[in-house]
């Protein structure tokens, strides 16, 4: 006899099987899965993950590797890292060692602790003679790009206009486009020392813009920002209602001259918010702790959000933060080795004949890339700073970071690792100098 409609009598499954099993239903593509179908448009859509592109950054990590192996005997020098070398200072990991074992710290900390807020607050008035209301102008962040992801959201729509520098950090910019917002680029050039020429954005562009991100002192250009540029940003914000969000995450490692603010200029606080970070400035960057400070309307709206994101950095590592911000002399010593380190770094490659200026802050040198090299195997010629780190990598074992956003440029980093300290620092600076010193560089 036979069995129940659809099924055989020697089976317990259908007979009439879905010729396209739901894993795959909905999907032009019989190899993909459904879920290919689902991915948001934000992130490529039906493509996400099919792009064959590969990331500058992973296109350095792999001619390192491959460099490496092919010169096993030669020792990588890496100028491109874009982090500290050092651990965080001995007063701060014994201040985390012994707030960790507190069990009120182990909790919830949501939008922060008042100790890490206060010590903000004397971090700002120390090193730049800014007062802010730790109630209402302060909130900590899980580092600057935490803070980044979590702002647009408290301001973009759909057609919103954002004004960037390029080259920059990319990532307000990235969650801007998510909310559906524009991105319109301020070209960074060395013409304008490398500060955005705001005269030029196009009224169109300005009457739809909402927000203008700054970065300053800059990755990865070095510049720093005058109070006179942050006083026509000021105005500028003014004029045409923009909120500012100046990015200050290398504020604190100025090599001479007091330190500068945006809200030192008076009324920035009517406009702006600055975000500092750590991970620079006390070399914490896999602490991810640091805060967001200025307009008490932008603070306020950007912690709703951050509450409905996160649950707070955990208490601990707020109050060594708060240790770390109490002691002023960390940055300052920071900044000096920095500073150190690139003038011995701009003092050779400048022997060698690279066009290079020691920058006001931070740990990058940025500078343009050479159209060419004439060495010991011929003349190699390169088109873009991509090409000449490239070169560097696999010919010499020397990693550089290429930004050819405006321009052929590459970026050095003096966060280099060396193992004898100090007195090794002169040493790597010197093992560049003799690997490269066989080519003439022409530009």
């Amino acid at each position: 006899m036979p069995g129940p409609a659809g099924f055989r009598k020697d089976a317990l499954w259908p007979l009439a099987i879905d010729p396209v099993p739901p894993l795959f239903r909905g999907s032009s593509n019989m190899s993909d899965p459904y879920i290919q179908q689902l991915f948001a448009g934000r992130i490529g859509g039906a493509n996400y993950g099919k792009s064959t592109a590969i990331y500058k950054f992973e296109k350095i990590k792999r001619a390192k590797a491959a460099a490496k192996k092919a010169k096993p005997d030669v020792a990588l020098i890496d100028l491109g890292v874009g982090e500290p070398d050092a651990m965080a200072f001995p007063s701060v990991v014994k201040a985390l060692q012994t707030e960790a074992a507190k069990p009120e710290n182990r909790g919830y900390a949501d939008n922060g602790g008042a100790e890490f807020k206060q010590a903000a607050v004397r971090y700002m008035k120390s090193l730049f003679g800014v007062d802010v209301d730790p109630d209402t102008e302060v909130l900590h962040s899980i580092g600057t790009k935490a803070a980044l992801s979590i702002l647009p959201a408290c301001f973009i729509n759909p057609g919103d206009v954002v004004l960037m520098t390029v080259p920059g950090y990319p990532v307000f910019g990235t969650h801007a486009k998510y909310y559906g917002g524009v991105v319109h680029n301020l070209k960074l050039t060395p013409e304008n020392a490398f500060l955005p020429d705001l005269n030029s954005v196009p009224a169109d562009v300005l009457a739809k813009a909402k927000v203008l991100v700054l970065n300053y002192p800059n990755n990865p250009t070095g510049a720093c920002a005058t109070l006179k540029f942050y006083e026509e940003v000021v105005a500028f914000a003014r004029k045409y209602g923009l909120i500012v969000i100046q990015d200050s995450a290398y504020g604190s490692l100025h090599f001479s001259g007091p330190q500068v603010s945006i809200l030192q200029v008076p009324g920035a606080k009517d406009v702006a918010v600055e975000l500092h970070t750590l991970s620079k400035s006390h070399n914490m960057t896999g602490w991810r702790i640091g805060f967001v400070t200025g307009n008490a309307l932008i603070v306020k709206a950007y912690g709703d959000v951050k509450d409905n994101s996160d649950s707070g950095q955990f208490l601990g590592i707020q109050k060594a933060g708060a240790a770390g911000l109490d002691d002023v002399s960390i940055p300052r010593a920071i900044a000096a080795k920095y500073s150190r380190r690139m003038d011995l770094l701009v003092g050779v490659l400048a022997k060698l004949g690279f066009q290079v200026r020691k920058p006001g802050a931070g740990f990058f040198l940025y500078m343009p890339a050479p159209k060419s090299a004439t060495g010991p195997s011929g003349t190699v010629n390169f088109d873009s700073g991509e090409a000449f780190s490239q070169w560097m990598i696999t010919e010499h074992l020397i990693s550089t970071v290429p930004w050819d956003d405006c321009g052929a440029f590459v970026r050095f980093s003096v966060t280099f690792v060396s193992d004898k300290g100090e007195a090794g620092e002169g040493e790597v600076i010197a093992e560049v100098r003799h690997r490269l010193a066989p080519w003439k560089f022409s530009f």
